[in-house]
């Protein structure tokens, strides 16, 4: 049968969300706190040991193993130590037992409440930050708790909140007090009060996280994705590649009819996202990236790791995209600086005919 100890001790656990063993080292450091409050003037440096069975305690006096002692407090010869602990050397710790105090005054069980409480707070924010620090960098889900234009966002992970900074918020998106939301873990961070959860929506990462949950073969490597330009919100390009023959690498990415590509478009509230081919030559590269314009040819140029796409006059707007925003995301994907012409622009800086490639 279990002692009542025992039980009070995995109660408290329960209620703390800590394993057994940290609530019981936390009192033991309590008590032991308690003691040398009751007896300032030893000087002992004492440990104290719990049976989480019957919760007998166990008082001890820590000593170190000098040759000459010269505090008996805290000091115990050589020779001495080694009828207690025969392998012992110089510089060990032996532990002594002491007398158990009894009747440990009013102030000193104030001493072991207060170590205790502290202890298990100490242990919770530790405990919460290891939680959550294994998220780092992953998808996780909250509920608003507070969401003011400007301002940081606040979300309740449970057993702890996260911070939505300003900077890492979609401008485009809205959210409801009690609206459940996936985020994006950026950082956690210790603090006194418990660690400090920095997410985003805003993240080009959040994008591969969702595609690496809707797509198997992303998720299992089959499918790699090269890079991601992002404008969250607005419009996104992932270049995806697959070294196993047979794998259409953006069919398995947009799925059939489309399924798993709207799965990630209806999380993101309709960001517009291509999926295009990564290719190894960086001129079908470029062309491919500047989907869903149709390119002629592309003019390289190593030395400024620029380039030139020629595109039919029809085609022109569709390649530079509303604002610019699709050359832009194509340059940011690729790496390459881009530069857009209609086929009659290039037939006329070329004075009349296009070279060869």
């Amino acid at each position: 049968m279990k002692s009542d100890f025992l039980i009070a001790l995995t109660q408290l656990a329960a209620e703390r969300h800590l394993p057994k063993e940290q609530v019981l080292q936390a009192i033991e450091v309590a008590l032991a706190s308690a003691f040398k409050k009751d007896n300032p003037v030893t000087g002992q440096n004492i440990s104290v040991k719990l049976n989480p069975n019957t919760g007998d305690v166990s008082v001890f006096a820590l000593k170190t193993v000098v040759d000459e002692v010269e505090d008996p407090d805290r000091e115990i010869g050589f020779i001495e130590a080694k009828k207690i602990r025969s392998l012992g050397s110089l510089g060990d710790e032996v532990a002594l037992p002491e007398r158990l105090p009894h009747n440990a005054s009013r102030i000193a069980a104030q001493t072991a409440k207060q170590v205790v409480l502290q202890r298990l707070r100490e242990a919770g924010r530790d405990l919460l930050y290891e939680e959550f620090a294994q998220h780092k960098e992953d998808i996780i889900s909250g509920i608003v708790e507070h969401n003011e234009i400007g301002r940081s966002m606040s979300l309740d992970l449970g057993r702890a909140h996260a911070v939505m900074p300003p900077e890492e918020q979609v401008p485009t998106e809205r959210y409801k007090k009690g609206q459940r939301v996936k985020v994006y873990v950026l950082d956690v961070r210790t603090t006194p009060k418990g660690p400090e959860i920095l997410v985003s929506r805003s993240h080009k990462d959040m994008l591969k996280r969702l595609f690496e949950i809707e797509v198997p073969e992303v998720y299992n490597g089959v499918v790699e994705i090269k890079s991601i330009s992002r404008e969250a919100g607005q419009r996104s390009k992932v270049a995806v590649h697959s070294e196993q023959e047979g794998i259409d690498a953006v069919g398995s990415c947009i799925g059939i009819r489309g399924n798993r590509i709207q799965s990630i478009v209806n999380e993101l509230q309709g960001e517009k996202i291509d999926v295009i081919g990564w290719d190894s030559d960086p001129a079908r590269y470029i062309s491919n990236a500047l989907s869903p314009s149709d390119v002629a040819r592309v003019e390289m140029y190593q030395d400024d790791m620029s380039a030139t796409a020629i595109v039919p006059q029809k085609q022109l707007s569709l390649a530079i995209g509303k604002d610019g925003q699709n050359a832009r995301l194509a340059a940011r994907l690729t790496g390459w600086k881009i530069d857009i012409k209609s086929h009659a622009e290039a037939i006329e800086e070329a004075g009349g005919e296009l070279p060869e490639l």
